[in-house]
C-alpha cells in the first residue's frame, strides 16, 4: 500500500536518509525500531511531505507522493501523528479533534460520524470535550493526538513515538488502541523505541540505524536476534 523505493532525504548538507526501501501492505501494522536520531521521524516527514525526499519514490497504491503538498498527501490518505502530540493546549479537546477534519470540512455528516467513532475509541475524550487540551493528562493528550489524526480518515496512519513519556499502564492501553485501529482496517506504520511492546502487536518490523534500514523481520525473528534483543528488546 505505502512503499518507499530508494528514498534519500537531506537537511541542507546533512543526509538523514540513505536509500530507504520499505513497504507497509494494506491492513498491516509495521513497526520502525531505532534509537533517537536513527531516522524514524525523517521517514515519516518524507512520507507526509513535510520534508521533500531528495531522491527515490514514495508511493501510495502506486501513486507517487513525492513533490505533493502535505495537504494533498492527507487527502490521499496518509496521515501523520507526530512525536510530542503537537496539540493546541489552549483550545478545547473538541476543537483540536476537529482540526484533523479540515480537509473534509464540507462533509459535516461524515465528520460527525467520524467523531462518534473517535469518542467510542476514547470515551474519556467525550467526557472532556469542552476542556482545554492542555489541562489533560499526558495519556489523554496522546488520545487527542491520535483522535485528531483519525479525523483525517487515514488509509495509512503514521504514529511517531506514541508511548513517549507515558506510564506503563497507559502505554499498554495505547498499544491496545493502536491494534484496534489496525484491526478495523487502517494500515499503521509505528515508530517506537518501546520495542518490546511494539513488536508484540506488529506484523513486521524494520530496524533503522543512521538513516538506513539494517534489518527486517517478524517479532520472532527480531526478538531472536541477539544484537537486536540487546539493543532494543531487552530481557
Amino acid at each position: 500500500m505505502l512503499t518507499f523505493n530508494d528514498v534519500c532525504l537531506d537537511y541542507g548538507s546533512f543526509r538523514a536518509l540513505h536509500g530507504i526501501t520499505l513497504h507497509a501492505g494494506e491492513g498491516e501494522l509495521v513497526v520502525l525500531l531505532g534509537a533517537n536520531g536513527a531516522g524514524k521521524s525523517s521517514i515519516f516527514r518524507a512520507a507526509s511531505a513535510l520534508t521533500r525526499a531528495s531522491a527515490g519514490h514514495i508511493r501510495l497504491k502506486g501513486v507517487d507522493l513525492v513533490g505533493r503538498q502535505p495537504a494533498d498527501v492527507v487527502r490521499a490518505g496518509v496521515v501523520h501523528c507526530p512525536e510530542g502530540r503537537k496539540l493546541f493546549p489552549g483550545m478545547s479537546v473538541l476543537k483540536n479533534l476537529m482540526l484533523g477534519a479540515y480537509t473534509h470540512r464540507r462533509d459535516r455528516a461524515g465528520n460527525r460520524s467520524r467523531l462518534d467513532e473517535v469518542f467510542a475509541l476514547f470515551p474519556a475524550l467525550e467526557e472532556r470535550k469542552d476542556d482545554a487540551a492542555g489541562a489533560l493528562s499526558g495519556g489523554q493528550q496522546q488520545m487527542v493526538a491520535i483522535g485528531r489524526a483519525l479525523m483525517s480518515r487515514p488509509r495509512v496512519l503514521l504514529l511517531d513515538e506514541p508511548s513517549l513519556g507515558l506510564a506503563p499502564l497507559i502505554v499498554k492501553q495505547t498499544f491496545e488502541v493502536i491494534q484496534r485501529i489496525n484491526r478495523a482496517g487502517t494500515t499503521v506504520l509505528l515508530a517506537e523505541q518501546n520495542a518490546h511492546a511494539a513488536l508484540k502487536i506488529a506484523h513486521r518490523a524494520y530496524v533503522v540505524e543512521a538513516g538506513r534500514i539494517v534489518l527486517e523481520g517478524t517479532y520472532e525473528s527480531l526478538a531472536g536476534n541477539e544484537a537486536v534483543r540487546r539493543a532494543y528488546v531487552g530481557g
